[in-house]
């Protein structure tokens, strides 16, 4: 596999340092409030990563942390008269919710920075240690000049960075590009934890160096998150890393694309800031996590109401596929496959084959979910004038490997109520005895909850709308 490496601005073959097991972290949020469409995009991009590795049989270590010490956090128990802790638990259980409305599955480990603070403590010791950070009333900071790759990941020259944007601005920093390692405890009911420098508590940077040092080891594989985090943040997580162990930090680095909302930056000043969770009243899950692969993961992606509509009708084509096959395995005959059948696995298969060529060419997911729907449309004109069974078994198989790769059929026949089946059958039957009246109102009743019918040559299909 083939992956564009930020570091070196290349696409490079993916290599692992230890074949038996792949080493990633991935950037999680800050657990303050529900996460918005943005922050979705790169759970999404790396958890299909982390798919395609699994299908290609690789044994893959994936961690995301979640950010639960910060000012964000801090401010927002304020607001809501509870504790920060509280905030962070509350928002953590809500992140699962809305990632599993995407499917995004979980991490291996998620880590929470307020479970490591003797890691992180040792780690910023560790570089004052050597020289690499200093202590100034309190806080400590890390000299950034003093490693000499400064600027490397986000090709910057140390040189011509200037205090200001994305900079912290301090007065007792010895130079403006310095960053926090330890910040001191600013009154008496902020929270805090003991350490070498007085009560206080880590900067953001630290936070993943030592989560990520606990968790995978001095070199890890790759490390992801999106275009936004390069700088400041993962430039000093290089930073602080190298210089404390001494070693390379990842190998390979990817950074997904930003989104806009109708062509604009998402602002909340510019009211177009949109949740997860205000999305999801619109649009399932799946409708989203297909509109956020079908563009290649490094391109920007517009979000609009007209472009999940088209997903949302793309992904109908999906479904109606997956449940034409099921209808047939339960309905179609029982003789062995013909040689037309056995001509169109040999397509699939071709399909197959061109699906894992795209994901292998740097997660090319878009030109992968292509595939797909030559798929399809390879299906749709076999099973047209009926199919076997086993046509059917084997088609479906092919064909929803492929879909979990991208995390995509995963609400579908399978999901829907026994009650909700068997209302769809009584208005079959309702039609069939002329009973027209309990035919439209059993229609009306699926329509309030969610689900539609649809006639094809397979049968009625049960459509979750």
């Amino acid at each position: 596999m083939k992956i564009y490496n930020t570091l070196t601005r290349n696409k490079e073959e993916f290599i692992p340092i230890d074949p038996e097991q792949i080493k990633i972290y991935v950037c999680g949020p800050t657990v303050y409030n529900y996460f918005h469409i943005g922050n979705a995009r790169p759970f999404v991009v790396f958890d299909t990563l982390r798919r395609y590795l699994e299908y290609k049989g690789q044994n893959v270590k994936f961690i995301q942390n979640f950010t639960d010490v910060d000012d964000k956090i801090i401010n927002r128990a304020k607001v809501e008269g509870i504790t920060p802790k509280e905030v962070a638990d509350k928002y953590i259980e809500e992140y699962f919710k809305d990632a599993g409305a995407l499917n995004v599955k979980k991490a291996d480990v998620h880590p929470r920075v307020s479970e490591h603070m003797d890691e992180i403590i040792d780690f910023v010791k560790t570089l004052t240690d050597k020289g690499f950070a200093y202590e100034a009333n309190g806080d400590v900071y890390f000299s950034a000049r003093k490693f000499k790759g400064y600027g490397k990941l986000s090709r910057q020259n140390i040189d011509d960075l200037d205090s200001g944007s994305r900079i912290e601005v301090d007065d007792i920093k010895r130079d403006p590009l310095d960053f926090a390692l330890w910040k001191a405890r600013k009154s008496e009911d902020e929270i805090a934890w003991k350490s070498p420098w007085g009560m206080g508590r880590p900067g953001w940077h630290i936070e993943c160096s030592a989560m990520a040092k606990k968790h995978l080891g001095e070199t890890i594989d790759l490390h992801a998150g999106g275009q936004d985090l390069q700088f400041p943040h993962h430039e000093n997580e290089i930073a602080q890393s190298e210089c404390c162990n001494g070693v390379q930090f990842a190998k390979y680095w990817m950074h997904n694309g930003y989104i806009t909302i109708d062509d604009e930056k998402m602002s909340k000043s510019k009211g177009n800031f949109f949740t997860v969770r205000d999305i999801l009243k619109d649009y399932d899950g799946e409708v989203m996590r297909f509109f956020l692969l079908a563009g290649h993961y490094r391109n920007p992606i517009n979000f609009a109401d007209s472009l999940m509509e088209q997903a949302k009708n793309s992904l109908g084509r999906l479904r109606n596929a997956k449940s034409g096959l099921e209808h047939l395995i339960a309905n179609g005959t029982d003789e062995p496959m013909d040689d037309e059948e056995k001509a169109a696995i040999a397509e699939l298969e071709q399909y197959k084959a061109e699906f894992d060529a795209k994901m292998e060419d740097d997660l090319n997911t878009a030109d992968a979910i292509t595939a797909l729907f030559g798929m399809v449309t390879a299906i749709n004109n076999k099973i047209k004038n009926g199919a076997t069974k086993e046509f059917a078994e084997t088609a479906l198989a092919k064909f929803v490997m492929l879909a979990n790769v991208l995390g995509l059929l995963f609400e579908s026949e399978d999901v829907i109520s026994d009650e909700i089946k068997a209302l769809a059958e009584e208005r079959q039957q309702a039609r069939k005895d002329k009973n027209f009246a309990r035919a439209d109102e059993i229609r009306d009743i699926l329509k309030e909850r969610g689900y539609s019918l649809k006639d094809t040559q397979m049968g009625v299909q049960i459509i979750k709308d």
